[in-house]
């Protein structure tokens, strides 16, 4: 089997946790329908209060299942959207994508990857403990954001668990992911 989506899920307000949906519908240029951070400029309220019009480049945020396996086998509990992401994916590395790398979702709906989500201190008021166990070090000790990945809708559509996820990655030399 190919990538997946196990779980979509949005918040009309700036709750940590997202609540399960059957379907959610990407607006091209905006991100979720219904969704506290949609929108052409940055609705994150630390974002916000530094500069209200920079552009959303975390318009939609994936999670990778298998972190949450990864959480759960050390001792958390964390379920799909329970960390604030728009969709929960299956097989498919989100940390090893390039920047740039366009997720074509379902029938319509195309994401492009911006960058790496900060893994912050929410995680630790929804568990005590979780903002480091999603963070890791590589062999020469560089820091490892393990929260998933942002990105931008470039073509809408309704997006459902279920749906397949085809990779495109981007022409030239591929540029590693950054926080966002």
């Amino acid at each position: 089997m190919g990538a997946t989506i196990i779980n979509v899920a949005r918040d009309a307000t700036h709750n940590f946790s997202k609540s399960h949906c059957d379907t959610i519908r990407l607006l091209a240029g905006l991100g979720v329908e219904g969704d506290a951070h949609q929108g052409v400029t940055v609705k994150h309220r630390s974002r916000v209060a530094r500069d209200p019009s920079q552009p959303n480049l975390r318009q939609v945020h994936l999670i990778h299942g298998e972190l949450h396996d990864e959480v759960n086998a050390a001792g958390f509990c964390v379920g799909p959207g329970d960390m604030g992401e728009n969709i929960t994916t299956r097989r498919l590395d989100l940390l090893a994508l390039p920047t740039g790398a366009r997720l074509h979702i379902g029938a319509d709906a195309i994401v492009e990857v911006t960058g790496l989500r900060n893994p912050c201190a929410q995680l630790d008021r929804f568990q005590d403990g979780l903002m480091q166990a999603c963070l890791g070090r590589d062999a020469d000790g560089n820091l490892i954001r393990k929260a998933g990945v942002m990105g931008i809708v470039i073509a809408g559509g309704e997006v459902r668990a279920g749906d397949a996820i085809r990779v495109e990655l981007p022409e030239g030399p591929h540029r590693p992911l950054v926080a966002v």
